[in-house]
């Protein structure tokens, strides 16, 4: 192999390498759930069901099932996908989350939002 083409593998896994670093952790619902202090304020990635949904306006709750437990999200101007839809969620941990004057136990704010078929 030669010098050029050693310059360009490392320069290539250079770049793969800080992208991956700049990607939210994607983790499960039960662990932010047993440890919320360890993500409180970081972005995370969840992928489940949304099994209860509540909006107006494009604003909303809905909470969202990965298997291994819930948690609630807030949805601020993304609007709020149906009951039984599956998305993937990125966004920051919060402690509590208050909407319609009601409180919900520690959750995600949602920054991003895809769906899945």
């Amino acid at each position: 192999m030669n010098r050029l083409h050693k310059i360009l593998l490392l320069s290539t896994i250079a770049c793969i390498t800080l992208l991956l670093a700049g990607c939210p952790q994607r983790t499960t619902v039960a662990k932010i759930n047993g440890d919320p202090g360890a993500y409180f304020n970081k972005e995370v990635s969840v992928v489940g069901v949304v099994s209860h949904s509540y909006g107006f306006l494009g604003n909303g709750v809905y909470q969202l099932n990965d298997g291994t437990g819930a948690i609630w999200v807030l949805a601020q101007n993304y609007g709020v996908p149906g009951d039984g839809s599956r998305v993937g969620v990125t966004g920051t941990v919060i402690p509590t989350l208050t909407f319609g004057g009601k409180s919900y136990a520690t959750g995600i704010r949602e920054t991003r939002r895809r769906t899945h078929p």
